[in-house]
């Protein structure tokens, strides 16, 4: 704002008439100045010093006028915007956990499906190398046809990369087939409470290559575990050593596929996300047994074989089908999880799922289970329980 100036001479005060004129007071800050010659009807004077409006500041208008400040404005907008980051993080953290709890979802109502029609099969089809064969091959043909439809990039891969998923791809076999030489041989619910087990193997396994060292609690709480498991197996009309050593070796297979498959990812290939990692084990997978199937078990699935040994082939095909499809989808989604959170709880989601299939198991194919046997299940699931919460308190820094 400019600096008005003006003076007043007292030797024309005599000639001016006062005139009604309203005046308005303003509180104006005033300061003197230099004199200046103001020239009024051809007279010009400079007896006084001239008294001169000061320069307005804002802040020196802030005392009469209210107008918004410039820093105001900023802490409004920087709180503006913390505010809308804090939306938008609330969001996405809601995002996040209804997509893991869709994961979960999926994940159990799959294999649901997948023991249901695995044991129908595995009944009359008595040859557990040969279903996983199938079932490998199913999620192959999943595979490329992903690829080849471009609902997934297909991956370039080099050969370090091909050696580095090898061991993932022998466990992963192996996990699958001694599952369903489990199932073959017991009933399902027996089958899950042996694989309760996992806990105590995930670890065991997590220490040994990642290093996380369990806490005394957590060691504790897998003595009811293991108590559970060895309660239920005595008293399980099914029990057989072959379905009970199988179901353990799944144990230590699964497990051993998991911390391997997590210490993969770690290394952030940029190449290989979760579905091309999974997608590569299965066609891995389905090459190692294949040959395996030919030697011990010989070509077992052709109708001609099956019409020879009784069996409805629309139905065992049928449910051999949906057995695979579920069979890829559970474990698709089952390496989505892992990708999101740690061994460990993964093992702890895996063995609440054992809860899921275990009631539908038994209400399904109506499994006669004793008092005792109950207790056991229940004190092993109870294990479990117990297990992810201590898994949640985090050891005090010396």
């Amino acid at each position: 704002m400019q600096t008005s100036s003006f003076t007043l001479s007292n030797s024309i005060t005599t000639n001016l008439k006062p005139r009604n004129h309203r005046l308005v007071n303003l509180p104006l800050p005033l300061k003197s100045s230099s004199s200046v010659n103001l020239n009024i009807n051809g007279i010009s004077t400079n007896r006084f010093p001239s008294v001169s409006c000061c320069s307005l500041s804002p802040k020196t208008l802030g005392h009469w006028i209210s107008t918004p400040s410039r820093e105001s404005d900023g802490f409004e907008a920087k709180a503006a915007s913390a505010d809308s980051a804090g939306d938008v993080a609330e969001k996405s953290k809601l995002v996040d956990t209804l997509v893991l709890g869709s994961l979960f979802g999926l994940w159990y109502l799959f294999n649901i499906y997948f023991n249901i029609y695995n044991k129908q099969v595995l009944k009359v089809f008595p040859n557990p190398i040969t279903v996983t064969t199938v079932q490998f091959a199913v999620g192959s043909v999943i595979v490329f046809l992903m690829w080849t439809l471009n609902l997934h990039k297909r991956p370039k891969i080099s050969g370090s990369q091909l050696l580095a998923i090898l061991p993932l791809a022998m466990v992963h076999t192996l996990g699958n087939l001694f599952t369903n030489m489990s199932l073959g041989k017991v009933a399902v619910s027996f089958t899950h409470t042996i694989k309760a087990m996992e806990p105590f193997f995930s670890v065991v396994l997590s220490a040994m290559f990642l290093g996380e060292m369990p806490t005394p609690w957590v060691v504790a709480s897998l003595l009811p575990i293991a108590g559970g498991v060895a309660l239920a197996s005595m008293t399980e009309a099914s029990f057989n050593w072959a379905g009970f050593w199988s179901a353990m070796a799944s144990n230590v297979s699964n497990q051993s596929r998991n911390v391997l498959s997590k210490k993969f990812m770690v290394k952030k290939e940029e190449s290989l996300d979760n579905i091309t990692l999974f997608s590569i084990i299965t066609i891995m997978s389905f090459f190692l047994l294949a040959p395996v199937t030919l030697l011990t078990e010989g070509v077992k699935v052709t109708p001609a074989y099956l019409q020879s040994a009784g069996l409805n082939v629309q139905q065992v095909y049928t449910r051999s089908l949906l057995a695979a499809i579920c069979f890829h989808a559970y474990q698709q989604v089952s390496y989505m999880i892992l990708q999101r959170v740690s061994p460990v709880t993964h093992s702890v989601g895996n063995c609440v799922k054992r809860v899921v299939v275990i009631v539908t198991s038994v209400l399904f194919f109506r499994t006669p289970v004793s008092p005792i046997n109950s207790i056991g299940t229940g004190v092993a699931l109870a294990g479990v329980f117990l297990y992810s919460q201590v898994k949640r308190l985090k050891p005090k820094k010396a």
